[in-house]
């Protein structure tokens, strides 16, 4: 069934996505919280995903790409073992075995590449390019930048005021701490996306904040489309 959540793209989403409920997916074990989708089973999706111990997903091909951070546990598939802190992205066209051993949780946005996107990026816990922290910022690390998509770790500093341009469309998940913006609280899965034209104000809470964010077009150009 096809389904529709958070689709337009001209409005603010501000949600605490760790207060969704865990919703089954077709695999037992593996569940998720829906943050954006567009389609049915198959869809362009932005979902927080639940693996119980020892749950395995089917073989499947990525026609539109996944892109994934590891938020808890271990994240495992054919090509290795990601923990926590580990980010990559499968390019369209590719496929593996998704599994955990001991379980996981993980952010995931699957049909949210440009067609010609192929290269495959992993980033172990730790890894990415170093950035000198702005105002505000104990930390900043660029994960990902191919002139499209600028994505990056930031660790906000306790009672930080920062104000964020958006020339092209912002999207953030709060990892730990809290933030305050658009007149929510975000704890830990806090999941917000703002549309390019307006700046984004926010404050990191009394014991400061670690996001993942992506600077780009909510919807890419040369996007590939979803079958059917």
């Amino acid at each position: 069934m096809s389904m529709r959540i958070n689709d337009d793209f001209s409005r603010p989403v501000v949600m605490q996505g760790g207060a969704l409920p865990w919703v089954a997916s077709p695999v037992a074990g593996v569940e998720r919280r829906m943050l954006f989708r567009i389609g049915g089973e198959v869809a362009r999706a932005t979902s927080l995903v639940r693996y119980a111990p020892g749950s395995v997903f089917p073989r499947h091909e990525h026609g539109g790409g996944e892109e994934i951070l590891v938020l808890d546990g271990l994240f495992q598939d054919e090509h290795g073992d990601y923990p926590a802190g580990s980010y990559f992205r499968n390019p369209p066209g590719s496929a593996h075995v998704p599994a955990s051993g001991p379980g996981c949780v993980i952010f995931v946005k699957l049909w949210q590449f440009r067609a010609a996107d192929a290269r495959r990026v992993v980033r172990r816990p730790g890894e990415g390019e170093r950035l000198t922290p702005g105002a505000g910022m104990a930390r900043a690390v660029q994960l990902f930048d191919d002139g499209y998509e600028d994505v990056r770790l930031e660790n906000w500093l306790p009672g930080a005021r920062l104000r964020m341009a958006n020339e092209h469309g912002l999207e953030l998940l709060v990892l730990s701490g809290e933030v305050a913006l658009a007149g929510e609280l975000l704890g830990p899965q806090g999941w917000a996306r703002f549309p390019a034209g307006s700046p984004v104000e926010a404050t990191a809470g009394p014991s400061g904040a670690a996001l993942w964010l992506k600077r780009a077009p909510l919807s890419l150009p040369g996007q590939g489309a979803l079958p059917g």
